[in-house]
């Protein structure tokens, strides 16, 4: 009996602990055809509030840019680079620069042509998250989105 309950004790407490992890950072993805050999494939992060990503663009000495790295792939080409909205630039002390970075929502997009009548792009995000009193480590999520 001591067993089962020390069992289902550490399984509580080993749940709290896991569901202390920050996540802020929630994507999605989609992709839309906008003729038979081209789409827009795009990558959008939920940002809680109270926290920020930062641009694919950011100076050197700051913190990691938001990076987008596709699969090489005989189905589809990228086409041109990643564009992004215009960021929101401020100056952060913990940096000692001007940074460049989005709050609540962003959509990044990449343009590409299609070889094939409904390729799957894949790849990986790279990623940082910061609030006004702390940066979590950057993170990676792949991704994978069909093209219909």
């Amino acid at each position: 009996m001591k067993k089962l309950l020390f069992l289902t004790l550490g399984l509580l407490l080993s749940g709290t602990a896991f569901s202390q992890i920050l996540n802020p950072v929630k994507w999605t993805y989609s992709a839309k055809k906008i003729s038979k050999t081209e789409a827009i494939v795009y990558l959008k992060a939920n940002i809680d509030k109270g926290w920020h990503i930062y641009s694919q663009s950011v100076g050197e000495g700051g913190p990691i840019p938001t990076h987008i790295k596709f699969s090489p792939s005989s189905v589809y080409r990228l086409v041109g680079k990643t564009i992004e909205p215009k960021p929101i630039t401020k100056f952060e002390k913990s940096f000692n620069m001007n940074v460049n970075y989005f709050e609540n929502t962003v959509t990044f997009q990449q343009k590409i042509n299609l070889a094939s009548s409904a390729p799957t792009v894949k790849g990986k995000l790279e990623f940082m998250v910061c609030s006004n009193s702390k940066c979590l480590p950057p993170d990676e999520v792949e991704f994978v989105i069909p093209v219909k």
